[in-house]
């Protein structure tokens, strides 16, 4: 499992909080290639788009078109935080496919910071908007009353364990292909196996190139999912 060990960059010393290792590096990679796609790429707004523009745009409007159906109007005032989320997201799950790379998001701190960060910000919006109102979410009204006090507390609980569950999906699935992965690339080391490891390999991979886009997805409707419930809490 040594594609998952955070390593520092520089020398071998320990790993403090402040030192620069594989995964910044990888990290600060997805940044640059975000910044690449969506600010070079469409810096000249061609009608005849260019091949980068064309891929902006295209993850502009599925991301935009999602916030929309999802949250309604007003969640698209959050759409830039929504959209960088998607996109940088799918570009470290894709970075991590390359050969010899380090898949960022296949580590519960990098997952678990994004999600706690929509956690905190939609509850914060949550409260903002909605003041007090905002616990009516807790409080299923439909239900028969003597009900509502026991669903009132598995819907608290259900909420705290969001940005557990959003996390740990993302890493989980991350870790588990590239698990795979090295588990068929060890066999293909085996003469008598070596073409059905083969096989399996590229099987495996064209399956991870699929997870790394679906994982991305479900995370970010799920943040608007979350957003939804901070803007209409009624509902």
């Amino acid at each position: 499992m040594d594609q998952f060990i955070v390593s520092p960059l520089f020398g071998d010393g320990p790993v403090h909080f402040y030192t620069p290792t594989n995964v910044t590096l990888w990290m600060a990679i997805a940044v640059a290639a975000l910044t690449l796609l969506l600010v070079t790429g469409t810096r000249g707004r061609a009608v005849v788009p260019t091949k980068a523009q064309s891929i902006a745009e295209l993850a502009y409007g599925f991301v935009y078109k999602m916030v929309e159906d999802v949250t309604g109007k007003d969640g698209l005032k959050y759409f830039p935080y929504i959209f960088t989320l998607f996109m940088f997201i799918i570009l470290s799950n894709f970075l991590g496919l390359i050969p010899m790379s380090f898949t960022t998001t296949s580590h519960i701190a990098v997952t678990a910071i994004l999600a706690f960060a929509v956690f905190i910000t939609v509850t914060v919006i949550g409260f903002v908007k909605n003041g007090a109102g905002f616990l009516s979410l807790f409080w299923v009204s439909s239900a028969p009353l003597p009900l509502r006090p026991v669903l009132a507390v598995i819907e608290v609980i259900s909420y705290f364990v969001r940005p557990v569950s959003h996390s740990i999906r993302l890493a989980g699935n991350m870790m588990a292909g590239h698990a795979v992965l090295k588990v068929f690339a060890g066999f293909a080391q085996v003469t008598a196996v070596a073409p059905i490891a083969i096989i399996g390999v590229m099987a495996i991979y064209g399956l991870e190139v699929l997870v790394s886009a679906i994982q991305a997805y479900v995370f970010t409707i799920l943040t608007c999912v979350y957003l939804k419930d901070a803007l209409h809490p009624h509902h």
